[in-house]
């Protein structure tokens, strides 16, 4: 019994010296859920410009891995989720709704360590930083910062797996910001021109002419393209509509300008080789509206065959900000 409780210790220290931690099974977390009623705070409108607000929810738990949200992807069932928070860790779960069918709640959630491609899990940012992800047939895509890749895992079994392989990024990765990296990863529709191909973007890593770096990494217009910068608004998140047309989620969080959101709709057709894309602005706001650090962004289709548009914040697990959960419906 000893030498077991000694080989233990010795394990951890190890673990402490390296920086990295042994897995461990997901952790449920339990989430008590505030409803959000408006998105224009104190104003009782629904529609902004093509997009519908339907609800939202604040979110905490007692759980202290709870938070950090970078990303979510919705489950073709319009109720499952996964998603990763960018302190290394998968966040499964499913959404709930009350009987007019806005958000309620989230229940089932479980948090896990995720593991690299030698099945090693770590504490911190530092080679863990998940920002990015993609559901793509029986895999899943994850962007990282500061050790910029696009890791691959299996689903189902991601939660238990480590990395299977790196995707090619054909970005540099000396062109790479440390913490303004590949902040979204997406898969093009199949029946669309970059024929199911997953699509980088990052969040301020740019080009001689100040725009954002981005890549198609595969299909028959593999290559390089840009994204226009404009203020002082970052990419953080997208997600391709059923035809084709791109959203784009920015953030903008700092001091002099306070916190805003954007929503861009690029238009499939001209994401391209060597292209310099721009797009439509769909919504945006300010300190008036319930927004946070909005980091995620995800659409899918509901029951009733209309697009809904998912939105998630990243509260940096500071008492300063919110985890928030909108959804809008796209009216075209």
């Amino acid at each position: 019994m000893a030498f077991e409780n000694l080989s233990r210790a010795a394990l951890v220290a190890l673990g402490l010296a390296t920086g990295f931690s042994s897995a461990h099974a997901g952790e449920p977390a339990k989430i008590i859920s505030r409803k959000i009623s408006d998105f224009h705070i104190g104003r009782s409108e629904t529609r902004f410009g093509p997009l519908e607000f339907i609800g939202g929810l604040e979110m905490v738990s007692s759980n202290s891995l709870f938070g950090s949200l970078s990303s979510i992807r919705m489950r073709p069932d319009g109720r499952s989720f996964v998603g990763v928070l960018d302190t290394g860790h998968w966040l499964t779960g499913s959404i709930e709704r009350d009987a007019e069918g806005r958000l309620s709640g989230l229940s089932g959630v479980e948090i896990t360590s995720m593991r690299d491609r030698v099945g090693r899990t770590y504490e911190g940012k530092g080679h863990m930083d998940a920002e990015g992800l993609a559901l793509d047939g029986d895999r899943v895509l994850v962007s990282f910062e500061q050790y910029h890749r696009v890791d691959v895992y299996p689903d189902p079994g991601f939660l238990d797996s480590r990395s299977l392989s790196t995707v090619g990024l054909l970005i540099p990765r000396d062109e790479m910001r440390s913490n303004r990296g590949i902040e979204t990863v997406v898969v093009a529709p199949a029946s669309g021109p970059l024929k199911g191909a997953p699509v980088i973007v990052a969040e301020r890593s740019l080009d001689e002419d100040g725009n954002r770096l981005a890549a198609i990494l595969d299909g028959p217009l593999k290559g390089q393209f840009t994204v226009e910068k404009d203020g002082s608004f970052d990419v953080t998140d997208g997600a391709f509509l059923p035809g084709g047309d791109l959203l784009l989620l920015e953030r903008r969080f700092n001091m002099a300008e306070g916190i805003g959101m954007r929503i861009r709709r690029i238009k499939g057709a001209d994401i391209k080789p060597g292209a310099i894309v721009n797009g439509e602005l769909l919504v945006e706001g300010n300190f008036n509206y319930n927004i946070d650090n909005m980091e995620g962004l995800d659409a899918f289709q509901a029951a009733d065959g209309t697009t809904h548009v998912i939105l998630v914040s990243d509260d940096n697990h500071s008492i300063l900000q919110r985890n928030l959960l909108l959804e809008f419906r796209l009216i075209d």
